[in-house]
């Protein structure tokens, strides 16, 4: 499995460099070299290596730009990290409005433009015709291009960030906005592929091509990825905790001995892994089996269920009615293995675990998981990796 390279922190932000990196750093070196042999070999080649790696440092200063307009707002900033098409910020959820939104989507464009001025001002005090002032030139002209490619309006660029912004501030629906984004996303992405195949049919230059069609591949995958999560967004808004919620327990009588409990129940092979006590038709709580560690076996004969159940006041419970992202955002905020539903009268209704909410999502959206698979995810408490509902549900809530 291919991992990330940490390489340090800007402003508390990790800095991560993927291993397809060096690809493009050694294709960069490569086409400024060879544009600088004029100045010879030795500083040409030299000249190259800086000229990627101020590239590169442009990229980064990009993605800071992004990075720190988000934590003006409390969005966390997990990483940024630089890979084969240039760099990405791993924001951790949605700003709260349209304008917050289009505010760290420009933030990273207006930092390529202000570097481009910089540089630009920066170049009348080279000398004239010297190598400086040529790579200068050609690092301000890069941070124009930069701005502007990203200006392009589709998902995943910062052009598609915007353009969702402006979609979500008219419409009032922020899913419908990236649904619609990544739609131009996706129409830019194919176009670019044809591009680059017509590039190389009719004029042979096939790296050009290759690359033109690659960048497309990228635009299309990224945009499809948009899509599908805004997709399980809007369905975990829309599902339920009634919807996914088993009834994978068993009712005891709160009144009877402990002895009696552990004699009928414990020793079934089959008897479920949750019991709620109940006596005179009202549920007591929850009896957690472990408690019974607590008591001394001579006393099982004395003691009821009643003694040591947890009322449903005391244990972790949403409404049939609670949306399953908040579902999944209790269960990863306060690391619980299953929540208890309760009805609107306050009964157990049922309750909920992981593989629940997954088995809730795939009938829902068709996906291809399996019940061995949901039966893992139950018993070890934890998401498919391709499937970060915790991340997820955050986003979506926030």
């Amino acid at each position: 499995m291919q991992t990330n390279w940490k390489i340090g922190s800007l402003f508390g932000i990790p800095l991560f460099l993927d291993p397809l990196w060096f690809v493009i750093l050694g294709l960069a070196t490569l086409n400024f070299g060879v544009a600088y042999q004029e100045w010879g070999t030795a500083i040409a080649w030299s000249a190259g290596m800086v000229m990627a790696l101020l590239l590169f440092a442009s990229v980064l200063l990009h993605e800071l730009g992004h990075s720190l307009a988000a934590r003006s707002q409390g969005i966390k900033v997990n990483s940024i990290t630089l890979f084969l098409f240039g760099g990405i910020a791993a924001i951790e959820e949605e700003s709260k409005t349209p304008g917050k939104a289009f505010q760290v989507a420009i933030a990273g464009p207006l930092v390529s433009i202000a570097l481009f001025l910089l540089l630009s001002l920066a170049n009348n005090i080279t000398p004239d015709a010297s190598p400086i002032s040529e790579m200068v030139t050609d690092l301000a002209r890069i941070n124009l291009v930069v701005a502007l490619f990203n200006l392009i309006p589709g998902l995943p660029l910062d052009g598609g960030q915007v353009l969702k912004a402006a979609l979500w501030k008219i419409t009032g629906d922020r899913f419908q906005a990236v649904h619609w984004a990544a739609r131009a996303g996706q129409i830019l992405g194919y176009s670019a592929i044809a591009l680059g195949f017509a590039v190389d049919f009719f004029t042979r230059e096939l790296l050009t091509g290759l690359w033109i069609a690659l960048i497309g591949w990228f635009a299309v995958r990224n945009a499809n990825s948009y899509d599908r999560v805004t997709t399980l967004q809007e369905t975990l808004l829309s599902l339920e905790a009634s919807t996914a919620m088993t009834r994978d327990f068993r009712v005891v009588d709160a009144d009877q001995s402990l002895r009696s409990f552990a004699d009928s129940f414990l020793l079934d092979s089959n008897a479920p892994s949750i019991y709620f006590a109940a006596s005179d038709g009202r549920y007591r709580g929850m009896v957690a089996i472990d408690d019974l560690r607590l008591v001394e076996r001579s006393e099982w004969e004395n003691q009821t269920l009643q003694s040591i159940v947890h009322p449903l006041t005391e244990i972790p419970t949403v409404a049939e009615s609670t949306p399953l992202a908040e579902v999944i955002n209790k269960l990863e905020n306060e690391q619980l293995p299953r929540i208890t539903v309760l009805s609107p009268a306050g009964a157990v209704a049922g309750v909920i675990d992981r593989g629940d909410i997954v088995r809730a999502l795939a009938e829902k959206l068709n996906l291809r998981i399996t019940d061995a698979e949901i039966q893992r995810i139950k018993e070890e408490g934890s998401y498919p990796p391709g499937l970060q509902l915790g991340v997820i549900a955050k986003s979506t809530t926030n």
